[in-house]
């Protein structure tokens, strides 16, 4: 019977109607012990009719053990895991040590989880029930809060109880207070009698608690009740509330009490409790009494404060000594063959294949994680083979996605360990193992230690200094990483100093590293690092800070020996590259060689590669460049769902830096787009973070995203302002890879102003550049601005183009339209070449023109540039109505995804692998989308997407 719940079940219910009818959603229910929240969980379980429950609660004795919570939550429903996309799968199973290890990427392990439960939540919803969290397992709380949030499209209730000020990102909460004096009286009304007085003054002590009222009163006398006797002052709590009842059983009764207060596992429990000669006698007794009892393969408490009580009672010679006894009964079931383990190795099991319910399992015939949590729970002092055991249990854990588990270990065997370089050693890997888990600061702070400990070791000093760097560079200054990572004397360390290097726009530290680079033996890496290093060894005169453009620059042979050379050499290797990492330096490499279309490719590939095999928690960064290769392909509303995609990773993973590029990036799809208060916002909260971390390059793209706001909506004058800023002030000034990327905007902006010596400056650095492009992308970009800038070349200020300029502007459009792959920038050239045709009164040619550009601004989504071709198209004549959305426009940015990865043939559970999500989400999708397009089967939406997406062939543009 609850009491005074009426607000908190209102709430459940809400929660799990919204759940049936397909909008999931999580609640944390929040309050202190006792206070009701277990009570409330039971009731939400009962609640959902035929909706299926799955269930779990954090143990403190296996906070420390890496999936624990997890695997009793989904032991039920692991037979739906051939369900998910095998990436997806293959992670979870790895996760759960059902099999090896496969990625090790939590992203991929949660988004597993999601689809599992998405699964088991056919046909009829789920409710998730999950106790106790602050001691959920941090491996398993991070892929639980992974899916609660991203429910909203699946049949699921998922509720979190917690304690306290336990933090729950992310996820909504209910405050789960104590009971009003009218409910806390009808509660003590259904026990014994009580004075007036009395009930009054225990329910002001207790505040409403009922756990507290109702085992305060089973410890008063009759003449307290009857208020004959003054009350305890204060009143049994914690300890002292179930300290008379632990008190008062028998010796082997203490005995399992205390070996079940350090451990949940029931056969270890009752192996080491026959060690000691209690026997299930002790066990059955304390069933008898009300605090334990058996549930499933584990002993579970009535009451976590009834596990305080029997740990806070014992003395710490008696808890080692119980540890110690657990850690001999770990060792033999792990060296018993499974056949012969009274677990087995189905659920329950504890045998050395098996990680069944309520732990991580001693997995795979190695002494597991239980064994090395004991040994150091009965450690005095510093002990080489415990801290060993417990560096082994981390690995394990990481090798499963649980970052978190594993620096855990690693900090409390570096405590173990007696020499200092192998404490650093395992300092060092804490560090790593909680960044990758989304604790940068624990990460920071450990490395620290770590550096503390070092001693002279020249090898381990360089490996802490080049994750300091790393550290710095995704979330701290970049020119403080800058300055760690050149100070290295590995490729490795240099090729990551240089890409620092690049996101700051440090040109000169990027030479001097190409050069340092160049004495190692001839490489991928190695080769790409030395050519990017060449090229901007001379930073160009042209007040553009354009690189490799000035006096001396290496290379003007094309030589293998200079920077065009090398990277070309890089290139030829790209067909072996299979790593994400990989591809994203050969796409570095080409966007060096001025081949923007070939970087994009590689980038595209580099997020392909890196979504299925995974990337230890990389893929937030990987899908910067990802969004950025789908912009720059003219795919706005997909590179804005990869950096919303991105952005919400990122902040889970504390990558503030890469915060910073998703932003930037949505700041310039904004611009595209026309939509000028979310273009301000992103770009502002970009610039926010970018600036004080020296990230030039973010800074940079931000400022260009203003810059191409104004551009897109015809400001021209205060476009050219913000182009001029670009290149010598402001935000990102000067950094190379900004000021070329932008120059062929820079000339249309400065073009349209008037500002012809700009433009022509840009141009000329502009070929100076690409001298070395050998795409067709890259070589219509040039020829696009060459006609802007010879159809603006005049005799005197005022007049009319001359005729033979004209006729050059027009040749050089027309090239640059044979030559686009680009559909979004071969529309950008066709509008111009229709409004000079129109301009020079051939309004016939410039309809052809006119109408292409249309079409393909409208199929991308870009509605200032097709209200400015449609202005143009009536213009010259034709009647024509106002922009108008294609049958896409109404889907979001994830719907229109789906729908192009099905246009590309890929099944759900394939695109449900793609983008991280489940097979159901991705059908879910795809119910939405038929009757916003007006399609029925997947075929006719295939068809559409291939219509409304296919460039126009350069021949057909006429």
């Amino acid at each position: 019977m609850l009491y005074g719940r009426s607000a908190e079940v209102a709430a459940l219910d809400r929660l799990i109607s919204q759940a049936r009818d397909g909008a999931g959603a999580a609640l944390v229910l929040r309050g202190e012990a006792g206070v009701g929240k277990t009570a409330l969980l039971d009731l939400a379980a009962s609640r959902g009719g035929g909706m299926r429950v799955l269930r779990t609660t954090g143990v403190e004795a296996e906070a420390d053990l890496g999936f624990a919570a997890l695997h009793q939550l989904l032991w039920p429903v692991l037979g739906l895991l051939d369900s998910l996309p095998d990436p997806q799968r293959d992670a979870v199973r790895g996760g759960l040590g059902l099999a090896a290890a496969s990625s090790g990427d939590r992203f991929l392990l949660a988004a597993g989880v999601l689809s599992l439960l998405a699964e088991a939540a056919a046909p009829d919803g789920l409710v998730c029930v999950i106790d106790d969290f602050q001691w959920v397992d941090r491996a398993s709380a991070d892929a639980l809060l992974f899916a609660a949030r991203r429910l909203g499209t699946e049949r699921i209730a998922m509720l979190l109880a917690v304690r306290g000020d336990a933090q729950v990102k992310g996820v909504p909460s209910v405050a789960v207070g104590g009971l009003a004096e009218a409910a806390a009286g009808e509660l003590l009304d259904g026990t014994v009698p009580i004075a007036a007085p009395v009930r009054r003054e225990l329910i002001a002590q207790t505040r409403g608690n009922p756990l507290a009222l109702r085992e305060t009163v089973r410890l008063l006398t009759p003449e307290q009740l009857a208020g004959r006797e003054p009350l305890p002052d204060p009143l049994p709590g914690g300890a002292q509330l179930f300290g008379e009842q632990v008190a008062a059983l028998s010796g082997p009764a203490r005995q399992v009490a205390l070996l079940a207060a350090v451990e949940s596992d029931l056969d270890l429990v009752l192996r080491a409790a026959g060690e000691l000669g209690a026997g299930r006698a002790g066990l059955s007794e304390l069933e008898a009494a009300g605090l334990a009892g058996v549930s499933g393969p584990n002993v579970r408490f009535r009451h976590p404060l009834i596990r305080s009580a029997v740990y806070e009672t014992a003395t710490p010679a008696a808890r080692r000594h119980a540890h110690a006894t657990l850690a001999t009964a770990a060792l033999a079931t792990a060296l018993t063959p499974a056949d012969a383990t009274p677990g087995g190795t189905g659920p329950g099991g504890t045998g050395p294949a098996d990680s069944g319910p309520g732990g991580a399992g001693l997995g795979d015939g190695v002494v597991g994680d239980r064994w090395a949590w004991h040994l150091a729970g009965a450690a005095l002092g510093q002990d080489e083979v415990v801290a060993a055991a417990l560096a082994a249990a981390a690995e394990r854990a990481r090798d499963r996605g649980g970052f978190g588990a594993a620096a855990t270990a690693l900090i409390r065997a570096a405590e173990l360990t007696p020499a200092a370089l192998t404490r650093a050693e395992r300092l060092k890997d804490a560090a790593v193992s909680a960044w990758l888990g989304g604790s940068p600061g624990q990460a920071e702070s450990l490395l620290a230690e770590a550096g503390e400990h070092v001693g002279g070791d020249t090898t381990l000093t360089m490996e802490i200094a080049q994750l300091r760097g790393r550290f710095e560079l995704n979330s701290g200054n970049a020119a403080e990483a800058v300055r760690i990572l050149a100070a290295g004397e590995s490729l490795s360390m240099l090729a990551d100093a240089s890409e620092a290097a690049s996101y700051v726009g440090d040109t000169a530290a990027m030479a001097e590293i190409g050069r340092r680079a160049a004495a190692f033996p001839e490489g991928f890496l190695r080769d790409v690092v030395t050519g990017i290093g060449t090229l901007v060894d001379n930073t160009g005169e042209d007040g553009g800070g354009t690189p490799g453009v000035g006096r001396g620059r290496p290379g003007a042979g094309g030589g293998r020996d200079d920077g065009y050379g090398l990277l070309r050499r890089a290139l030829e290797r790209a067909g072996e590259l299979t790593e994400a990492a990989e591809l994203l330096w050969a796409a570095a490499a080409a966007s060096y060689l001025g081949e923007g279309d070939l970087a994009v490719e590689f980038a595209g590939r580099a997020g392909r590669v890196a979504r299925v095999s995974g990337m230890t928690g990389q893929l937030p960064v990987v899908l910067e460049f990802v969004a950025t290769a789908e912009r720059l392909a003219g795919r706005l509303a997909e590179s804005r769902a990869v950096s919303e995609e991105g952005l919400e990773l990122a902040r889970e993973a504390g990558y503030r830096n890469t915060v910073a590029a998703h932003l930037a990036n949505l700041a310039v799809v904004a611009a595209l787009r026309g939509e000028e208060e979310s273009c301000r916002r992103h770009a502002q909260e970009a610039l926010t973070i970018a600036v004080p971390h020296r990230v030039g390059l973010r800074a940079g793209v931000a400022a260009y995203a203003l810059a191409m706001l104004d551009l897109s909506l015809g400001r021209y004058a205060a476009a050219h302002d913000r182009f001029l800023a670009i290149v010598s002030a402001g935000p990102g000034a000067g950094h190379p890879t900004v000021v070329w990327r932008t120059t062929p905007d820079r000339i249309e902006a400065a073009v349209g102003t008037g500002d012809l010596a700009a433009a022509r400056a840009a141009l000329e650095a502009y070929e100076r550049w690409s001298v070395h492009a050998s795409t067709a992308e890259s070589r219509a970009l040039i020829a696009r601005c060459r006609g802007l800038v010879a159809d603006h070349e005049t005799a005197a200020p005022g007049t009319r183009p001359r005729p033979h300029h004209e006729e050059s502007a027009f040749a050089e459009f027309e090239e640059a339209l044979r030559l686009h792959a680009n559909p979004f920038e071969a529309a950008r050239t066709a509008l111009l070449l229709g409004e000079r045709l129109r301009r020079a009164h051939r309004p016939g040619e410039a309809r052809a023109h006119l109408r292409t550009a249309l079409e393909a601004f409208q199929r991308a989504g870009a509605g200032p540039w097709a209200r400015r071709a449609h202005d143009e198209l009536r213009a010259a004549g034709e009647s024509t109505q106002a922009p108008r959305g294609s049958a896409l426009d109404g889907l979001t940015p994830q719907e229109l995804r789906i729908a192009g990865l099905v246009a590309d043939g890929l099944s759900s559970k394939e695109i449900a692998a793609q983008l991280i999500l489940s097979p159901r989400t991705v059908e879910y999708h795809l119910y939405k989308i038929y009757p916003k397009v007006g399609v029925g089967t997947r075929t006719e939406l295939a068809r559409l997407v291939v219509l409304q997406k296919a460039p126009v062939a350069p021949q057909d543009k006429l």
